[in-house]
């Protein structure tokens, strides 16, 4: 990697930001523009509230979705202590460039598959740690943002760690979040913790709306008898949620062999015509898409937070 992004790595890690913006929603006039991301029309966060529920999968075949819908479509990996995305787009190794604007260096996403992406990942080795205090990580994710040349975008997608903290909070403070898409499996434990995330977006300080919930893993079909279901992890329990919170739900995304073979691979099975799973995450690309125009129709902008805490 060279000096010069080596240098704006360092500044990422420590420096402290405190940035306030509105954007403009390419469906109505949702935001105003504002001087970071003012080239972004929406923020879609993916969250989880807990971990191994595919929540990335979900992310990077959304957004490869959307960008084979013809938008244009970023993708931050906020999990700074456990990246994936260099692994599943299948760029591992590489290392973004720094280009120059009006006498200020910025970090240059790398690009793949229509997806303009940016990961802590791309900017330290397999092996090295990411040892780093709530207020570093928080620096980082802000430098991601604001310090990076992300242009004109219709969706920047944000791969939110497990849980409801700092990295969230960060995020909520430095942009206004468009909406939050929940990730969960059917099994009542993963509900559970994704009540408390679908709750922290709920607080009336943070007020982010909801897309609606993803239900991962909803189901094993095997290869050879592709009319049955079996659910491996209950049953409907991503519905169940859905209608006692009452929020849309978004999609059913069964659990499938392929899906794990093409992250591996470094190719979403979403860019796969024949795959049955790459279906299903372009239906909820649809489906996104579909709700972030009625959330911008229909509802207040949002603005950024302010917590002490």
């Amino acid at each position: 990697i060279r000096k010069d992004c080596i240098n704006a790595i360092h500044m990422m890690v420590s420096d402290s930001l405190e940035v306030t913006v509105n954007m403009t929603s390419n469906v109505s006039s949702s935001r105003d523009a504002g001087p970071v991301l003012p080239g972004v029309r929406n923020i879609i966060a993916v969250a989880s509230g807990k971990g191994g529920v595919g929540k990335s999968t979900i992310a990077v075949n959304l957004a490869v979705s959307l960008a084979q819908t013809g938008a244009r479509v970023g993708l931050i990996d906020a999990d700074i202590y456990g990246p994936s995305i260099p692994l599943m787009f299948g760029i591992k190794g590489e290392r973004p460039g720094v280009v120059e604007r009006d006498g200020k260096h910025y970090i240059q996403p790398l690009e793949k598959h229509g997806v303009k992406l940016l990961s802590i990942g791309f900017l330290v080795n397999d092996d090295q740690a990411v040892v780093w205090r709530g207020p570093m990580v928080s620096s980082a994710l802000k430098q991601f943002v604001t310090e990076c040349d992300w242009g004109d975008l219709d969706y920047m997608i944000f791969d939110l760690p497990p849980g409801t903290g700092d990295v969230h909070l960060s995020l909520m403070q430095t942009v206004p979040v468009t909406a939050s898409l929940i990730v969960t499996t059917p099994q009542e434990l993963s509900i559970l913790d994704v009540k408390k995330a679908i709750g922290m977006f709920r607080l009336p300080q943070i007020n982010v709306p909801i897309l609606g919930v993803v239900e991962n893993m909803a189901w094993f079909t095997p290869a050879e008898l592709p009319e049955n279901k079996y659910y491996l992890f209950g049953e409907k329990g991503g519905e169940k949620l859905a209608k006692e919170l009452d929020m849309p739900l978004l999609g059913q995304i069964p659990i499938v062999a392929k899906v794990g073979e093409h992250a591996d691979q470094g190719s979403p099975v979403a860019l796969s015509e024949n795959e049955l799973a790459g279906q299903h995450f372009r239906d909820l690309a649809h489906m996104v898409a579909r709700y972030v125009a009625i959330r911008n129709a229909e509802q207040e902008k949002t603005s950024t937070i302010e917590m002490n805490a």
